[in-house]
């Protein structure tokens, strides 16, 4: 490109969810324009996207947001911390421009306003942007956001204030989006929102239209649909509604993944309570047999905090008797971290930080067994894996039981005769509590 094209840095911070903003940010420039470089000296400017959902993370928002005007000066601020803006401006008062989650035209007018867009004429969806738009992950997958904000008030979350309530996207938008992601070679379309399972409650599961056929603003219809595409489909971050029971049979149909994330926080009734979660960890273990009976390979992710404000040493011994009973394929945990704005900060009394790091520890333990176990059992079980890396030793993949960066992966030792983006056969050979080792089925 020539000398005076306009260069823009970008620091993405956070989920899955903020990754699918920053690729939307990055579309419009490079359509505008725009060089998007990976350093901070070959930029004119730089925009940060931020992640307020817990206090570590706003540290190490407040942090890059330093070294950006450190390394380069030139610094716009967008994301969830920025709905928070006088806490960036109190500590960084340097930055140019301040804006929220989803204000997407904001942004673009910051850098439009700090670094003008170039003058000569261009043809911004021929040369600069790819017909899937900019993606940060690598090309064989791509996460699809369905909707914005949430309904819930979960009083350990501030993610409403952030980002309000929710906003369901047109399911024929949705469906144009992953037909494009396909076409360019997407093999797995990862479905994530604030809370996937509730896709459509704001429009009351309006029928919509996609390719002049009509279809349900829904989440099942939605999975229906992007089975038809070819490519593997995962769910995320799926609140656990009664309707979620009917995409378990489109797993068991190979519609979509055999694969559930679903975020139940904890299991004793009173710290659920407390949570505003639901509460019927009994009702839960029924539901999650019944899943398993339709759909035997069904992976099963969820994540959970120890900690809680009030949970007490009997409550935490009943959520590791519930992981006992569950036996979840993969799981995440966390401490208690409390957050500014959170209503469960105000609940007492607060659960000591040794304490806190003694339960994470004893939590994690006994899921590692479980997961280990689970594990051994797929030896000698033939899969098919999606290849995410390749090098001189050998090829990365995963299953269909683990999803990118969170969950586990297989490593095939020796073998090259793959490329990053192929969903090939493997046997499995050898497993620890984390990860498969196996060997390519050759045809």
């Amino acid at each position: 490109m020539s000398a005076h094209t306009p260069k823009v840095g970008f620091v993405s911070l956070g989920c899955p969810k903020a990754l699918v903003d920053s690729e939307r940010i990055l579309t419009q420039l490079r359509s505008d324009g725009y060089e998007v470089v990976s350093s901070y000296d070959q930029a004119d400017l730089v925009v940060v996207n931020t992640c307020g959902f817990i206090d570590a993370a706003k540290a190490e928002s407040l942090e890059a947001i330093g070294e950006a005007l450190n390394e380069n000066g030139k610094v716009i601020v967008t994301g969830c911390m920025g709905a928070q803006a006088d806490e960036i401006t109190n500590i960084h008062p340097q930055v140019l421009a301040v804006t929220g989650p989803q204000q997407y035209e904001q942004v673009v007018g910051s850098v439009h306003q700090y670094l003008p867009k170039p003058e000569r004429k261009h043809e911004p969806f021929i040369d600069l942007v790819p017909p899937q738009g900019i993606k940060l992950t690598p090309r064989h997958y791509a996460y699809l956001k369905i909707s914005e904000g949430c309904n819930h008030r979960c009083t350990f979350c501030i993610i409403p204030s952030l980002r309000g309530d929710l906003v369901s996207r047109p399911v024929g938008d949705v469906m144009d989006e992953a037909e494009r992601l396909v076409s360019a070679g997407v093999q797995e379309l990862l479905v994530v929102s604030q809370d996937t399972s509730a896709y459509g409650v704001d429009t009351k599961y309006r029928t919509g239209f996609w390719q002049g056929r009509p279809l349900k603003t829904r989440m099942k219809e939605l999975c229906e649909a992007m089975g038809d595409l070819g490519a593997w489909v995962r769910l995320h971050y799926v609140y656990p509604y009664p309707h979620v029971d009917d995409v378990i049979p489109l797993m068991a149909e190979g519609k979509i993944l055999p694969y559930l994330d679903i975020p139940f926080q904890h299991a004793h009734p009173d710290v659920l309570r407390a949570m505003k979660r639901p509460a019927a960890s009994e009702k839960t273990l029924d539901r999650i047999n019944a899943w398993r009976d339709i759909c035997p390979d069904i992976t099963l992710r969820s994540t959970f905090i120890v900690g809680f404000p009030g949970e007490t040493d009997a409550q935490f011994e009943y959520l590791l008797d519930f992981l006992d009973e569950a036996q979840l394929d993969r799981v995440g945990c966390f401490t208690y971290s409390p957050v500014d704005g959170a209503t469960a900060n105000a609940i007492h009394p607060a659960v000591p930080e040794e304490v806190k790091e003694e339960r994470l520890a004893r939590f994690m333990e006994k899921q590692a067994a479980i997961s280990a176990r689970k594990l051994q059992q797929k030896i000698g079980r033939e899969l098919e894996v999606l290849i995410d890396e390749v090098g001189l030793d050998g090829s990365i993949g995963r299953t269909q039981a683990d999803a990118p960066e969170i969950d586990g992966q297989i490593y095939l030792l020796d073998d090259v005769g793959v490329k990053p983006g192929d969903r090939v056969r493997v046997r499995v050979t050898d497993a620890d509590e984390h990860d498969l080792w196996g060997e390519r089925i050759k045809s």
